[in-house]
Formats: structure tokens, C-alpha cells, sequence
């Protein structure tokens, strides 16, 4: 795929974060790093309490991305076969088709990923990571570009089943809405009321292609050696503090890296700058960590073990653009 120019991906990406603005209020920092995980190629986990809006921002998403789009509620009687598709009997033709699942499209909603037990929600992990599902022998392609959107309640644990560390690892980002302002609430509230109809719908930007080429953009994005090992330091420096069982893992340095350039891209610059890494590092890096578990009684959370490692680890004295 041919890369779109710079300058027109910055646009394109902007008139999308605007079109999905419209359905959901006053969370643009939110949708930014949701745009950038997509532009990097990754995979987002919204988690946050119900009713804030992940589901209509997937929708909204999909089209004004002009993406196809299916829904898939996880509950914990689904099958991995109801996600992947699986082989019936054609009474008709006397033989054996593959009839594809939910999986096979290029948004994919995960809609309470972690209310269905641990095999189905493996059944996503090769689709996630090889882009392909396999099925009685038969290895299947998906369409590109292919990008999963999966929620979880944060709060309510009874029959649930939490995601284990190696596939919290699979997605790019975690990304968490919270609360609105009682101004914004308010302007939720009115655009319901002026647009008489409980649908929202946004008008497409780009679509699968041009999202493409758009992600073919970020690939062209330069990354100075002194960013790229402000990165190294910071995910090492998660590894190091006495709260963490496990730190982050190389993956959660690529993912960064990778986002950081989306960022990069969406202000319309060809480089990296170490506020890139800055902007994208929570959400990057703060799933991957495994605590110990005196620090819930603490009430110290990944995110804040992010911000620490933040505040420590010196920036780099450079604007991130290459010397060459």
C-alpha cells in the first residue's frame, strides 16, 4: 500500500477525530489516543464502568472510517467457533463450507471481552496477532486493515473472567473515558434532545484503503536513537520499581514506539518527539504491569507506577527530529 502523504494523513486523522466528536462529547485526548493505536496497526482495551461511551465510539469509528463493523457481546456461554466461524454441512451440495464468524471484518467490537471464558477469549488471539484464524486444519486470512476494539467492566467482577497478563499484552493500549463535567453531561443531554432519534451516525472520512495508506504513513515516521532509548528507559525503569512484580516487556516498548509516531503523525510531523512518547506512554504501558499485591492496599495502581517512572527518568535534550 502506498503511503498517504504526511501532511494529508494529519488531515484526514483530524476530520475524523472531529466526525467522531460529534456522537461522543468532550473525551478528544481519548479518541486521539484510541486514532492513534489504529493508525499504529494495534489493537485498544476501553475499560471503564458502564454507559461512557465505548461502544458508540467503536460505531462511530467504523464509520467515519468507513470500516465494516461488527459487535460481538461476549457472555460465558460463547464458544471460540462463534467468534471464529467453524465448518458446516451443506445438506445441498453434500459437502463440508466454512462459514465465517463475527472475526472477519475490519472493526471489531468486543463488547464485555471479560464476561466469556479463557478459550474464547483466546479464540482472538491469533486473530489479533497473525491476522488469520485456523479452523479444522484450514488457516483463513482476514481482511486488512483489522482492528479489534474490546471492552471490560473495571468494577463488577462477579462472573467474569479477568484477561490474563498474555493477552492484556495483545492490545496496543488500554484506554479509560471516565466521568464528563456537569457541563459536558449537560451537552450530551441537549444533543439527544436536538437530534430527535435515540442513532447517532457520523459521515465517513476515509475507508478501508485510505485508512491503509494512512497506516502505511506512520511506517515512513523517523525516530531519533536518543527518543527511541528515552523509551528503552522508560519501560526498564517499570522492571526496576520495588511495587512491580513483572514490568513492562519489550512488546510494551514497541507499542509505544509504534504509537508515539501515530501521535506524531496526527500533528503532522515526520519525527518523534519525546511529549510523543510522554502522551502515549500511560496507556501503553500501565496494562502490562503486575503489582504486588500489598500495593492495593496502598491504593496504588499501574497508572500511577507509570507516572512515577514519568517523573524519574531524565528527557531527552533533543526535539526528536534526525540529525541526517
Amino acid at each position: 500500500m502506498k503511503p498517504t502523504d504526511i501532511d494529508e494523513t494529519a488531515r484526514r486523522a483530524g476530520d475524523v477525530l472531529d466526525r467522531v466528536s460529534e456522537a461522543v462529547v468532550g473525551k478528544r485526548d481519548e479518541l486521539r489516543l484510541v486514532l492513534a493505536g489504529i493508525l499504529a496497526g494495534g489493537h485498544v482495551l476501553f475499560e471503564d464502568v458502564p454507559g461512557l461511551g465505548k461502544t458508540l465510539a467503536a460505531r462511530s469509528f467504523a464509520q467515519a472510517l468507513g470500516l465494516s463493523f461488527r459487535r460481538l457481546q461476549f457472555t460465558p456461554d460463547l464458544l471460540p467457533a462463534d467468534v471464529t466461524g467453524g465448518v458446516v454441512y451443506d445438506q445441498r451440495q453434500g459437502t463440508f463450507e466454512f462459514r465465517r464468524g463475527p472475526v472477519f471484518t475490519n472493526l471489531l467490537l468486543a463488547d464485555e471481552i471479560n464476561r466469556t471464558p479463557p478459550r474464547t477469549q483466546a479464540a482472538l488471539l491469533e486473530a489479533m496477532q497473525e491476522h488469520q484464524v485456523s479452523v479444522e486444519g484450514a488457516t483463513h486470512r482476514l481482511e486488512q486493515p483489522f482492528v479489534v476494539l474490546a471492552t471490560a467492566n473495571p468494577i463488577e467482577y462477579e462472573g467474569t473472567y479477568q484477561l490474563p497478563e498474555a493477552q492484556l499484552d495483545r492490545f496496543m493500549l488500554r484506554v479509560s473515558f471516565g466521568y464528563l463535567t456537569p457541563e459536558l453531561e449537560w451537552e450530551v443531554l441537549a444533543r439527544r434532545v436536538g437530534r430527535r432519534q435515540e442513532d447517532t451516525r457520523v459521515d465517513a472520512v476515509v475507508d478501508a484503503a485510505g485508512l491503509r495508506g494512512m497506516q502505511a504513513a506512520v511506517e515512513t515516521v523517523d525516530v531519533e536513537a536518543s527518543v527511541g532509548r528515552y523509551i528503552v528507559d522508560l519501560v526498564t525503569a517499570t522492571r526496576r520499581r520495588p511495587e512491580v512484580l513483572v514490568g513492562a516487556s519489550p512488546r510494551g516498548a514497541l507499542a509505544c514506539m509504534l504509537c508515539a509516531r501515530a501521535w506524531a503523525v496526527i500533528d503532522g510531523r515526520d519525527f518523534v518527539t519525546p511529549d510523543d512518547v510522554k502522551a502515549v506512554v500511560g496507556a501503553a504501558l500501565a496494562h502490562r504491569l503486575t503489582l504486588r499485591p500489598e500495593t492495593y492496599i496502598r491504593r496504588v495502581d499501574s497508572g500511577d507506577i507509570v507516572r512515577s517512572v514519568l517523573a524519574e527518568v531524565p528527557v531527552p535534550e533533543t526535539a526528536g527530529r534526525p540529525a541526517y
